[in-house]
């Protein structure tokens, strides 16, 4: 049944929340090695960088109503929006969150958090949906990346650096490529339907392509930081290098068979940010 494709566990897309947990404790943790360290802060960044995630996943098939046969599909159309509605839920509970810690920290703070809020409100909403404009892929680098890790530094430290936006980018990175796992998967779907994506826009081999050379740049930057000190000690990452390709053999599959490709995506952001986030512990 189509309303199966909308159920709330399926549309919540768990896989995912390996983005917020991952970019946040970058954040978090590039403050810690820097003496900055506060428990219930970072408790609380999590929090809403979770909900966040939870939000934009939620309100992520909204669209998809103008799509369906309102009386054909009325099953379908009513799981979408209780999503949405949750999704709003979820939004709401990081905006009081949000708010808070621009309390404690300052306007600086609250500015990225409203870049970030309309930035998750546009993903699939008019008038700015970048998603079917094909500007997803480069606006998460941005805003479910190196915003989050900025902010989530500057809660800690209340200032940043130069040196933070640079580890910001393997992890952002891999937020990129986390959404284009998903563009890839749902390559014909949204075809169809006419969503203009960028796999979309620039054809499934060279959506393929683009997949591959996130990954080269991700594991590139992250030796460039270690040549550089800004993470010693960089080259352990390579180990994860195994893991993080292993769904590339979902890549050239077709339809159905390539479902496990952003699950599988999403393990390896999660094990690739581990490492990452205890190499900047360290």
């Amino acid at each position: 049944m189509l309303v199966e494709k909308y159920r709330f566990s399926r549309a919540l897309r768990p896989f995912s929340f390996s983005v917020a947990l991952i970019v946040c404790l970058t954040g978090i943790m590039a403050a810690y090695r820097e003496g900055f360290s506060d428990p219930l802060n970072a408790f609380l960044i999590l929090s809403a960088g979770l909900l966040l995630q939870a939000g934009v996943n939620l309100i992520n098939d909204f669209t998809d109503l103008s799509l369906l046969n309102k009386v054909q599909y009325a099953g379908a159309h009513r799981q979408i929006i209780r999503n949405f509605q949750m999704g709003l839920a979820c939004f709401l509970l990081a905006g009081c969150i949000g708010l808070y810690l621009v309390y404690l920290s300052g306007p600086f703070l609250l500015v990225l958090s409203v870049v970030g809020f309309v930035g998750a409100l546009g993903y699939t909403l008019e008038p700015i949906n970048y998603k079917r404009r094909g500007l997803a892929v480069f606006f998460v680098f941005w805003l479910m990346g190196v915003l989050m890790v900025l902010g989530a530094y500057f809660i800690q430290a209340k200032v940043v650096t130069a040196d933070v936006f640079f580890l910001s980018i393997p992890v952002s990175l891999f937020t990129s490529l986390l959404l284009l796992s998903n563009e890839i998967r749902d390559y014909e779907d949204d075809r169809d339907k006419g969503i203009r994506t960028l796999s979309v826009r620039v054809g499934y081999d060279k959506a393929i392509l683009i997949y591959k050379m996130i990954i080269a740049a991700i594991y590139l930057t992250t030796i460039l930081l270690g040549l550089t000190d800004i993470l010693p000690w960089s080259y352990w990452l390579l180990l994860t290098l195994p893991i993080v390709i292993l769904p590339c053999r979902f890549l050239h599959k077709e339809g159905g068979a390539r479902r496990q490709l952003t699950p599988e995506t999403g393990r390896g952001y999660l094990i690739f940010g581990i490492f990452y986030c205890c190499l900047l512990a360290l």
